[in-house]
């Protein structure tokens, strides 16, 4: 007979003579706070209103004013990093961070997931008895395996949430989103034009995930991660949103920031005496910008303006949801950022983000033409440098940066009964970092990180809790000593308020980590890194550049490592789910697959093969990977094979100068990779060359969203049909094979020999 693991009670022959024993479940008790952690993505430290933007946050402001607003506050310089710290509480160095999920590269400081090693806030709340809810990004598991084959130990469930809502990737489209739902791949429950937005649908299950909850268990504390992909590219908002900006910053990225600076003097956000950094190489001023390129500069800017401001309503709606369910006077809220204003948009912004990753920078003259796209669902829009200095106001340099204007960012708490009323609206200025916000919220609980998890021993925390200075804007700062680094560029923190220093080096790929010139800083009266100190003051530089070295030995920084955007590239790896011989076999049905999970055919030769049976007319999609604003489709369209090649809105579409026959048949269409830039594209019916078209451009990587087979999910990469345009007939299988130059020589040689031969 077999019992349960541990039973207190006796039994006897009857329960007259037996006494009977229930297991306590964990609970942290009646005063445990709810906690919701918001964050935001791209966000500068001047965007926020109560941060001196002219951006409408009312939302955030409210929160801001009804608690304590963090004025320097740290994360790491890019979106993983930070979400790896901010969970856990640790070094993302130390978890297995040190960039984004997307790659792995063999070593502790890149596992591409967070260790295990270090359970996250929702693991531990979670064994303490609180509910736990994760709406929106995750980007903390290796991309390869975020298909719906898995495997899913890195997935928000298995790391520690009870439910999941949202997507897994570093961006989506938000209009057209790649939604998971707990552990498997889910459509959006509607579209664009009827009204769809995915932020505010995150708000929507985040509510009803606690309004179920609450409703069986109001006893229950829970605990919510709310990371919006807002304000990640691509920057798109509802057309009113859009409207409500037009014009707002015409007046240029100087003027703007100028006002915005001064703002945020007049609120107390930045010091007196701080000042206004000078522009960053590449920001040109704007008085000297030719006409389109301003016209086009302002369009993007609006879009950003908009979606910040749709997403501070969506906190509000949560806000407001909170309150109605009574739940908002015993819930601590935090509101921050991850990252800096990005630079990814290059010199004049652009219209399709990924034109960034393959190298190209459009210009104002080529986008100009479709300008009244920006912020809709036609659109992939990143704005420029000039703004994006402008949102991180007054600092230099952005995200990615290890200087202040990528890790220095907004952050509000607002914690009724927790922060006395007379404290309510104002700020703290000690510095404060990413990793100190789960100590802090351990701390409120009341409870100890525990030392082993499910019998794996932990990493210590290494955050400090700054709940004493929630209460008292006079407490010292729990945190003098804090070490960046990003891609080789190294940064550190140290001292009190009384002196803060840092030394940073901003590193260029490919040079002497040894050689690299070192800038040092005194931030107690310099935040914005204007007064390089290094020549002036050698062995404070000396002193703090030993310490970095200390400290990346402390939380496993090293090897340093500026392999970024190449290490996408890097799918055939032990363990991946890329078959060693390049050669991927797909048969429906099946739910659409990451890209990091599926075929790598962004800039490499292929042949894509489909076996179908068919009556005539039988009409639809064999294969599409990507969205409207780029990507590859396959299809059969008016009983011809059809290839639409869609170079960010640039389609080149071939048509097969035969007819698909009735019945089985073996359709082809090959891939090739030309000199510079180029390609070339054609396709077979059966065995038969059925023509052949040039591709201006060969996109190296193509689109965030990944293929469907069978179908176009998603919005339609190409404007020949409407989407999901699912395959009629009967779609056997879609092979892939990767071919390599060796492979594609062998190829063109057995052909000649061929053509020769007849």
């Amino acid at each position: 007979m077999t019992r349960p693991s541990r039973f207190d009670g006796t039994i006897g022959r009857t329960v007259a003579d037996s006494a009977a024993w229930f297991d306590e479940p964990p609970h942290p008790g009646a005063d445990a706070p709810n906690v919701v952690v918001v964050l935001l993505d791209d966000t500068g430290f001047a965007q926020f209103g109560c941060y001196g933007s002219d951006i409408d946050t009312p939302n955030v402001d409210a929160l801001a004013a009804g608690g304590v607003q963090f004025t320097n506050f740290h994360v790491t310089p890019l979106c993983s990093p930070t979400r790896a710290s901010l969970l856990t509480g640790r070094s993302q160095h130390a978890v297995g961070m040190r960039a984004v999920s997307n790659f792995r590269t063999g070593f502790p400081n890149q596992l591409g997931h967070i260790s295990n090693h270090a359970a996250t806030v929702a693991e531990v709340l979670r064994e303490e008895g609180y509910a736990t809810f994760c709406v929106g990004k995750w980007h903390l598991a290796p991309m390869e395996q975020c298909s719906a084959a898995g495997p899913f130990d890195q997935w928000p469930l298995a790391r520690g949430f009870d439910r999941f809502y949202g997507f897994l990737e570093g961006e989506t489209d938000q209009f057209h989103p790649e939604l998971v739902c707990d552990n498997h791949p889910i459509e959006p429950p509607a579209g664009p034009d009827d009204g769809y937005h995915v932020s505010e649908d995150l708000i929507d299950q985040l509510l009803k995930m606690v309004s179920d909850s609450k409703g069986v268990r109001p006893d229950r504390p829970f605990f919510a991660y709310v990371p919006f992909g807002a304000t990640h590219a691509p920057h798109q908002a509802p057309a009113a949103y859009l409207e409500k900006y037009r014009g707002k910053y015409d007046e240029g990225w100087d003027v703007v920031r100028r006002r915005w600076f001064e703002r945020q003097l007049e609120l107390g956000v930045i010091p007196e005496g701080t000042q206004l950094a000078p522009r960053n190489p590449g920001v040109d001023a704007w008085d000297d910008l030719p006409d389109n390129q301003q016209a086009l500069a302002c369009r993007l800017q609006e879009a950003f303006a908009a979606f910040l401001d749709h997403t501070d309503d969506q906190i509000g709606r949560l806000v407001d949801g909170l309150r109605d369910m009574g739940h908002l006077d015993d819930t601590v809220v935090i509101v921050l950022a991850d990252n800096g204003a990005s630079q990814e948009g290059g010199p004049f912004g652009v219209m399709h983000e990924m034109k960034f990753f393959n190298g190209i920078f459009e210009t104002p003259d080529e986008a100009i033409a479709k300008i009244d796209d920006i912020g809709g669902p036609h659109s992939h829009t990143n704005y420029p440098w000039g703004w994006a200095q402008c949102g991180n106001s007054p600092f230099k340099w952005y995200k990615q940066n290890t200087h202040e204007g990528g890790v220095h960012v907004p952050m509000v708490v607002h914690a009724p009964g927790r922060i006395a009323a007379e404290q309510a609206g104002t700020m703290r200025d000690q510095f404060v970092n990413v990793a100190d916000i789960v100590p802090t919220i351990y701390d409120l609980v009341g409870i100890a990180p525990p030392d082993q998890y499910r019998g794996i021993d932990q990493l210590p925390v290494t955050g400090h809790s700054f709940a004493d200075i929630l209460g008292d804007a006079a407490a010292p700062a729990a945190n003098t000593l804090q070490y960046f680094e990003m891609a080789g560029s190294r940064a550190l923190v140290a001292g009190d308020r009384s002196s803060l220093w840092k030394a940073v080096c901003k590193h260029t790929q490919g040079a002497d980590y040894d050689t690299e010139p070192w800038e040092l800083y005194h931030l107690t009266d310099d935040w914005s890194e204007c007064n390089d100190l290094a020549d002036q003051q050698p062995d404070k530089l000396a002193e703090l550049i030993d310490l970095w070295w200390q400290e990346a030995e402390r939380h496993g920084v090293l090897p340093l490592d500026d392999r970024m955007v190449e290490l996408f590239g890097a799918h055939f790896r032990p363990n991946s789910p890329h078959p060693p011989d390049r050669r991927y076999v797909y048969r429906p049905p099946m739910s659409p697959m990451p890209g990091q999970a599926s075929a790598a055919i962004g800039g490499r030769a292929f042949d894509l093969t489909a076996r179908v049976t068919r009556a005539a007319g039988d009409d639809g999609v064999l294969y599409a990977t990507g969205t409207e604003n780029s990507g590859v489709s396959v299809f059969v369209q008016n009983d011809r094979l059809v290839v639409d090649y869609n170079a960010f809105d640039e389609h080149v579409i071939l048509e097969s100068d035969v007819e698909v026959p009735s019945g089985d048949a073996t359709l082809v269409a090959k891939f090739r990779r030309g000199a510079g830039m180029a390609g070339s594209m054609s396709v077979e019916v059966d065995g038969r060359p059925a023509g052949a078209v040039d591709l201006p451009l060969f996109m190296r990587m193509m689109s965030s969203v990944g293929p469907s087979v069978g179908f176009d999910h998603g919005s339609p990469v190409s404007n020949r049909y409407d989407a999901p345009f699912p395959f009629v007939g009967t779609l056997h299988e879609v092979v892939i094979q990767l071919l390599s130059k060796q492979d594609v020589d062998a190829l063109e040689a057995e052909a000649a020999t061929e053509m020769s031969r007849q």
